[in-house]
């Protein structure tokens, strides 16, 4: 199979689906010409035009009522958030709308809606260029949240989106668009929303993650097998709906979890799969269920050292398995 990076797996998943149903386009700022502050719509108004790849103003709340509206037509927008940081203004059509459309009105107005949202840290981008912001769109009912790690989940699962008919949040993690390649098979194909997958095999522990965090579980899980250490690594690939049964049955073989974001630690997905396994799994754990994440501070530093300083990484991975392993 070929390799590609993650933003070449999103743009080619975005093609392929515009060119496999004309209802199916893109609007966002800069999109167009520009191919997007990332790239990842480059070429598309080449190959569809501007009447299905929409630039638009700066006006994030424009964007998400456009796309909205639209949906409720029966097309299927894919609107761009340039940064997680710029969400903000499109919360009322997205968690106020989107997300509670099908449920008040059972069922018969679906909400086919797929928001890109590139999030996260460890490019220097600052307090608002930087946020992760997945807890707010996990919290609520009606959103389906993906967060893929590698360019495989990262095209299927955004086409199994496109093709939902509920409204799904995307997060694209802006560090792994580049720096991590994989890869991806020439076919068609799509991987089901709400499936998590172990990309490691393991006995002694099982570590839990998603998005860029995910690859520094993998390498931890190597440098702990060198000290006799066997550990599992959970992606989850998907945050709601969250695959309890995966997470379940792999800490029952381990007896032991950490759970790894970069998301702040207090009210993260860390915290609910941890409320899960003590009420679902507590007779198995032979040790504490651990949590490695974010500092509870407003948003990324800009300084290096500070981001540094708040991001997880490799090496704090496997401090953290090596404490979990002690006990």
């Amino acid at each position: 199979m070929p390799e590609m990076t993650v933003i070449e797996a999103v743009r080619d998943a975005i093609r392929e689906e515009m060119e496999r149903d004309s209802k199916v386009f893109v609007l966002g700022e800069d999109v167009g010409k520009r191919g997007g502050v990332f790239l990842a719509t480059q070429g598309l108004i080449d190959d569809f035009g501007e009447s299905r790849v929409l630039d638009t103003p700066l006006a994030e709340a424009s964007i998400m009522g456009i796309a909205l509206g639209a949906a409720f037509r029966g097309l299927r927008p894919i609107p761009e958030v340039e940064f997680a940081d710029f969400v903000w203004p499109t919360i009322n059509q997205l968690i106020g709308e989107a997300a509670r459309t099908c449920y008040g009105t059972n069922g018969a107005v679906p909400v086919p809606l797929v928001v890109r949202i590139p999030y996260g840290g460890g490019i220097r981008g600052g307090l608002f260029h930087s946020q992760n912001v997945e807890t707010h769109f996990f919290h609520t009912p009606g959103l389906k949240v993906v967060a893929p790690a590698t360019p495989f989940d990262a095209k299927g699962l955004l086409k199994s989106a496109v093709r939902d008919n509920n409204p799904v949040v995307f997060l694209e993690h802006k560090k792994t668009y580049r720096l991590v390649r994989g890869e991806v098979p020439e076919g068609e194909y799509t991987i089901p929303i709400g499936i998590a997958d172990v990309k490691r095999q393991g006995s002694d522990m099982t570590v839990v993650s998603y998005g860029l965090t995910l690859h520094y579980c993998l390498e931890a899980a190597e440098q702990l097998s060198l000290e006799g250490v066997n550990v599992e690594v959970v992606d989850l690939r998907t945050l709601t709906p969250l695959d309890t049964e995966t997470v379940l049955e792999s800490v029952k073989k381990t007896g032991k979890l950490l759970i790894v974001h970069e998301d702040n630690i207090t009210g993260g997905v860390g915290a609910e799969i941890a409320a899960l396994v003590a009420e679902q799994a507590f007779e198995y754990l032979d040790g504490p269920v651990s949590r490695l994440c974010g500092l509870d501070v407003p948003t990324m530093p800009f300084a290096v050292n500070l981001e540094e300083a708040y991001m997880p990484d490799t090496d704090k991975v496997v401090q953290a398995l090596r404490k979990l392993a002690a006990y």
